[in-house]
């Protein structure tokens, strides 16, 4: 097939590959802007507009899709069928239009659950026990579209936002691949009404830990905003980022250190397993207690 490929960040790579592998024609891939970044704030360009350029394939970054020009440069591209991965920007309905299979979206979620911008996070955060790729026929509505394939993956009791975002990213790029072979054959099937939930986006207002809630939330939140944009708390003077954890036997009064990198919190306590410093990098929370020393209270 044709495909147009519509994708930002890392998440968004190997479906690309996956495409390029299975020997579709890759006519371009539309892509954020380059944007400054880094100590020198020079341009950047994202990742996929990276792995493109590597594949030999044209790479094009408007700032809109809105404009006639934008969308009469995009129909130009006579696509079968355009693939979205995280691109973020509004698709209008003249886009959506333009292939002849329309636009096809890899959401990292089993819609209608977690439809909109942090649909990882918000996973981990709510403690689903399980969550997955859709490959969604896209529609104007935000992730409201009609469902071609979707598989499942648990989440495990220590499994971080970043261990999801990889096995979802690799899940996704097969996904895509099958839906593509089997495009004739598949059937889109209308997402319930029923358990629509929507992924916010993360605030960092949310990062800082509040000791006094149960050991369960604490560790839902310090294992979903792992690794960005970090839980953290203050241990005397210094922020810490809290980037691993687990649930562990303890009590105390809520932010006491219980030995180790164990913490009591309002019902239960957690064990800590990854940590940061600031100015450091992350390292297992034995190695950093070994150059650190934790107060009795952590706030």
């Amino acid at each position: 097939m044709k495909v147009v490929f519509m994708g930002t960040p890392d998440f968004s790579v190997p479906a690309l590959r996956a495409l390029r592998e299975a020997g579709h024609e890759i006519v371009a891939a539309y892509t954020q802007p380059p944007r400054p970044a880094g100590r020198g704030k020079k341009d950047r360009p994202t990742p996929i507009h990276a792995a493109a350029e590597a594949l030999g394939i044209e790479v094009r970054h408007p700032k809109t899709l809105r404009t006639d020009e934008a969308q009469a440069d995009f129909a130009a591209l006579g696509a079968d069928v355009a693939v979205v991965v995280a691109y973020g920007l509004i698709l209008p309905q003249a886009i959506l239009d333009a292939p002849r299979h329309g636009c096809l979206n890899i959401h990292a979620s089993l819609l209608p659950r977690w439809r909109g911008a942090a649909p990882i996070h918000r996973a981990v955060l709510a403690g689903d026990a399980e969550t997955g790729v859709a490959i969604m026929q896209m529609e104007t509505g935000l992730d409201t579209g009609p469902v071609l394939l979707e598989e499942a993956t648990p989440i495990g009791p220590e499994d971080t936002t970043g261990d999801l975002h990889d096995r979802l990213s690799a899940i996704g790029a097969r996904l895509i691949a099958e839906a593509l072979a089997r495009l004739d054959s598949l059937t889109a099937i209308p997402q319930s009404e029923d358990g629509v939930t929507y992924a916010e986006k993360i605030d960092k207002a949310e990062a800082r830990i509040d000791w006094s809630r149960s050991a369960a939330e604490v560790d839902r939140q310090i294992r979903g905003l792992s690794p960005f944009p970090g839980a953290w708390c203050l241990a005397g003077d210094e922020r810490l980022k809290l980037l691993r954890s687990r649930l562990t036997d303890g009590s105390g009064a809520p932010g006491t250190h219980l030995g180790g990198f164990r913490i009591a919190c309002g019902d239960g306590a957690v064990q800590v397993t990854l940590a940061q410093r600031q100015g450091k990098a992350p390292m297992p929370a034995e190695d950093l207690l070994k150059g650190f020393q934790l107060p009795d209270q952590l706030d």
